[in-house]
């Protein structure tokens, strides 16, 4: 039988062991991230033999987050608080030295740019979680995390100075035109004497079972860097652009989904992540349907936060109906190229909208890499117009420039503060809907209230006032009327105050006024009510 001191030993040893384990904050702001790191010696795979998750509550709702191992002995419990005041957390594990560790802190309302997680809002739009709306204008750059600091740095210096919002990036590297380097860090950790055999080239040489930490914490802290500048990051969780070079394109199942949980586990308290399971996942060709859904699931099944998640198609469309698909992310440039197709698929699902690839601005010899900037630009209202979005991408190359959407660096360009003057727009109006999608698909009504007008590549000299009678003005409606020239980037108020009166299917200023256009393309108007 134990005595009275050898009781009190044991209990302050069990209390001095949880104390010198864990480390963590003591206050985190709300949709920030808490972090706890217990130490812990690791037997066997540390990656997969050790079960660790905790069970964090405010008195009123528990949620239980996975952990990980982090290297170096130390296992790391990651928490993003959505409600402000005191959390509790207790860990579960199957390694007794991780087991039963708790703690707390207090979680204090954000601060400055802090709206919490983008989710979907009013079915067709995005919204952070305090409520503010918000509207993706981004672009595509797989390579971010693989090429080297200083281009990096460069990147995340252009990108501060543009217009976008959003960037879709790849975890795995690529070996692709243009993108032909052996990365710094790799996700996996390679075993020791391995050869690439004959069939399937690199996937002997990895443990697909351990991973890099030190490519994992890079990952991270990019993923960081673009959450200070405002910008989601749409994390590419598989891509085709591999074909046995590094063999992260045809794991098993079994690796798929280890990948998967570790990855999440580790990622899903950034509140800027998006999941984009694959780019083109219907040309990956080692995958079934059914690999997907399980990837699909185990996403979902992970992430306690339900962030976005969607699968970027090759030529065949992703199952968007799907209840865990949150969002379309869609390549289709037909449907960005003429008035009204944009809102077809917007329809077909019920669901916000991104045209993730309508091509690229560019001179490369595929047509996929060779549009003018008007063009791109024009194709980003066309999107717009319907209430869908679009995201753009650069592949000017050159002996001493690799393309922006492999690797960044810099913007050679003309698209994209054109862009950036759109996205101006929609943040001053709101989303748009068409008003009349049987005849008038150029004319949208903003959240706001206004009437947005793309003219798209007519050329006009004038325009008579005219918009569609389920724009649902009264007659005697005062209305005043702004030009916009989209590619100069410049805005013009009309003199003149419109009055409305309503036809059948037509309002017109009751005295049949029109506006001078200068007779060049990419013209819009917008008409706004006097009060």
């Amino acid at each position: 039988m134990m005595n009275t001191n050898s009781t009190l030993i044991a209990f302050i040893s069990a209390i001095m062991l949880c104390v010198s384990t864990a480390t963590a904050q003591e206050q985190v702001e709300q949709w920030g991230r808490f972090e706890a790191t217990l130490a812990g010696t690791p037997t066997g795979n540390p990656f997969v033999d050790a079960d660790l998750r905790a069970t964090f509550s405010n008195g009123e709702e528990q949620i239980t987050v996975n952990g990980f191992y982090d290297g170096d002995k130390g296992y790391k419990i990651r928490f993003m608080p959505q409600k402000t005041g005191t959390w509790s957390y207790t860990t579960r594990s199957n390694m007794k030295s991780l087991d039963n560790q708790s703690g707390s802190f207090e979680c204090i309302p954000a601060t400055g740019n802090n709206h919490g997680m983008v989710g979907v809002r009013n079915t067709w739009d995005f919204g952070y979680a305090d409520g503010t709306p918000y509207y993706p204008f981004g672009t595509t750059m797989y390579a971010f995390v693989h090429p080297n600091m200083e281009r990096e740095e460069q990147t995340l210096k252009t990108l501060s100075e543009s217009p976008f919002n959003k960037i879709r990036i790849c975890v795995f590297p690529k070996t692709y035109d243009n993108n032909n380097n052996e990365p710094r860090y790799f996700p996996f950790l390679k075993i020791e004497g391995a050869v690439p055999d004959s069939l399937n080239n690199n996937v002997a040489v990895w443990d697909f079972t351990r991973f890099d930490t030190d490519f994992f914490r890079h990952l991270e802290r990019r993923i960081d860097d673009l959450d200070r500048l405002g910008i989601q990051c749409d994390l590419i969780l598989f891509h085709p652009y591999d074909e046995g070079h590094f063999g992260f394109d045809r794991m098993t199942r079994s690796s798929d989904l280890n990948y998967v949980r570790y990855l999440v586990a580790r990622l899903a308290s950034f509140r800027n992540i998006w999941w984009s399971l694959a780019n083109e996942w219907d040309f990956l060709k080692a995958k079934t349907t059914d690999d997907w859904d399980a990837i699909l699931k185990t996403v979902a099944e992970s992430d306690p936060y339900g962030h976005l998640v969607s699968n970027h198609n090759g030529k065949i469309y992703t199952n968007y109906h799907h209840p865990l698909i949150t969002h379309c992310s869609i390549q289709n440039e037909s449907a960005c190229e003429e008035f009204g197709r944009a809102g077809l698929v917007k329809d077909s699902y019920r669901k916000p909208v991104v045209f993730d690839e309508i091509c690229y601005e560019g001179n490369y010899p595929n047509r996929w890499g060779s549009l003018s900037g008007e063009e791109l630009t024009f194709r980003f209202w066309q999107a717009a117009i319907v209430g869908t979005y679009a995201t753009h991408g650069e592949v000017f190359t050159s002996a001493d420039h690799i393309a922006w959407t492999e690797k960044g660096a810099i913007l050679r360009g003309t698209s994209a503060p054109r862009i950036g003057f759109l996205r101006k727009l929609i943040e001053q109006t709101g989303s748009l809907k068409i008003i009349d999608n049987w005849r008038y698909l150029n004319i949208a009504k903003a959240e706001k209230g206004q009437v947005v007008i793309y003219l798209g590549k007519e050329k006009l000299k004038e325009w008579a006032f005219m918009v569609p009678t389920r724009t649902a003005w009264a007659n005697g409606t005062k209305v005043k009327v702004e030009v916009l020239d989209t590619w100069n980037m410049t805005t013009t108020e009309v003199k003149d105050v419109f009055v409305t009166e309503r036809k059948q299917y037509e309002i017109n200023d009751v005295n049949m006024r029109k506006v001078k256009l200068p007779g060049k393309p990419y013209m819009a108007l917008v008409l706004t009510v006097v009060e």
